[in-house]
């Protein structure tokens, strides 16, 4: 597609990160936020059986803030009752050299906004079914998300839906991933009078 970068894998996959990570191997690194930065793996076991995943770890200066380390929690426990095709797959959750880690799916392709931008710049807009195969996909996650009619699962309210967040593979699959900041639909009456969380550009009418 026009607006993917040739090399975009192997100049990641290129970089050499710092080796061993608990029972994982960290490879390269893919992102890095306010909280936390997300890391290129590898798990190896028995028979040279060896699966790339993406581990999501806190950044070191944070570890000893317990209101963000129950947050970091919180994501884990939340993400892993979560087994839907468009919705980044939750492996494992720890701790390795001291820090918190979750361990997940690792979607080989790129972020939402990432392609709107190289889609732009390139002057190749991307096609409207392509844009509404990806929002009916991203529905779907969120239609699953927020719970079934026999209550088996919670419902979870994501709370960051923005393109940083839709990721998109190379073959043209579509998950939600982060819910760094999503909660449990019953949890609402706890939150604080006027709490506003996301990123301002997305954040649904009645917030704003």
């Amino acid at each position: 597609p026009p607006w993917y970068k040739a090399g975009d894998m192997e100049r990641a996959q290129s970089k050499i990160g710092p080796g061993s990570y608990g029972k994982y191997r960290l490879l390269s690194r893919i992102a890095s936020g306010g909280m936390a930065e997300v890391w290129l793996a590898r798990s190896s076991s028995i028979g040279g059986f060896e699966k790339l995943l993406a581990i999501k770890r806190m950044h070191p200066h944070f570890g000893k803030n317990a209101n963000l380390v129950s947050l970091f929690i919180e994501e884990a426990k939340l993400s892993v009752a979560l087994n839907h095709p468009n919705i980044v797959q939750i492996f494992d959750f720890g701790q390795a050299d001291g820090e918190y880690f979750i361990a997940m799916e690792y979607v080989e392709g790129l972020d939402l906004a990432t392609v709107a931008v190289r889609a732009r710049d390139k002057g190749a807009p991307l096609p409207v079914g392509v844009s509404a195969y990806i929002i009916r996909q991203v529905l779907e996650g969120l239609a699953y998300a927020h719970g079934d009619k026999r209550g088996r699962r919670p419902s979870i309210i994501h709370r960051d839906v923005s393109p940083h967040n839709v990721l998109v593979s190379f073959e043209g699959l579509v998950k939600l991933s982060d819910f760094g900041i999503a909660k449990a639909a019953d949890d609402f009456a706890r939150e604080q009078p006027g709490e506003v969380v996301g990123k301002s550009a997305y954040i649904s009418p009645e917030q704003a």
